[in-house]
């Protein structure tokens, strides 16, 4: 089963390297990551994604809480959250499947972010279901390229609750 892990970390050097030395050492597989400052420049937020049975999750959200630069960690699998990816979606065009391709970027509220005489490049941002939804779309067009981001996480309502008492940050 995916799950989602959001970890608040110390701004500090060799943090995110700490984290991924961990999954590897353990052998744990990182689907997507995404990392950034908070609103409190001194801690940044890791949005991990990976699977396994809840056994192993446990032993992941244990390992994390043991790094040296580990503030908190939440799985939010289970957790009504807010869930965003990004992704830049080229494709070839012709003459005819043009506006074919402009219509299903308008669709999944998409932008056209490059065009020239042979690819459309499509920004595209949502929900993973809505992404995966984007490239199956466009994938009979014929994708060029594509990038995509890890996804980003926030837990809905007072998500920040807990840390603020667990934390001396006073800017919470």
């Amino acid at each position: 089963m995916k799950h989602i892990i959001s970890v608040l970390l110390e701004n500090r050097y060799g943090a995110f390297n700490r984290v991924a030395t961990m999954f590897s050492g353990k052998g744990f597989n990182i689907q997507s990551i995404s990392i950034g400052e908070t609103e409190i420049p001194e801690v940044s937020r890791m949005t991990l994604v990976t699977s396994g049975d809840d056994k192993i999750i446990e032993q992941v959200v244990k390992q994390l809480n043991r790094l040296i630069d580990t503030i908190k960690v939440i799985d939010l699998t289970q957790t009504p959250t807010v869930i965003r990816e990004l992704a830049l979606i080229t494709v070839f065009y012709q003459k005819g499947t043009r506006s074919e391709i402009l219509n299903v970027g308008d669709i999944f509220r998409g932008n056209v972010v490059d065009i020239n005489n042979k690819t459309i490049t499509l920004e595209v941002t949502g929900p993973p279901d809505k992404i995966d939804a984007a490239i199956n779309v466009l994938a009979p067009y014929g994708i060029k390229e594509l990038a995509r981001s890890g996804a980003v996480a926030l837990k809905r309502g007072e998500q920040n609750k807990d840390f603020k008492k667990q934390t001396n940050y006073s800017q919470l």
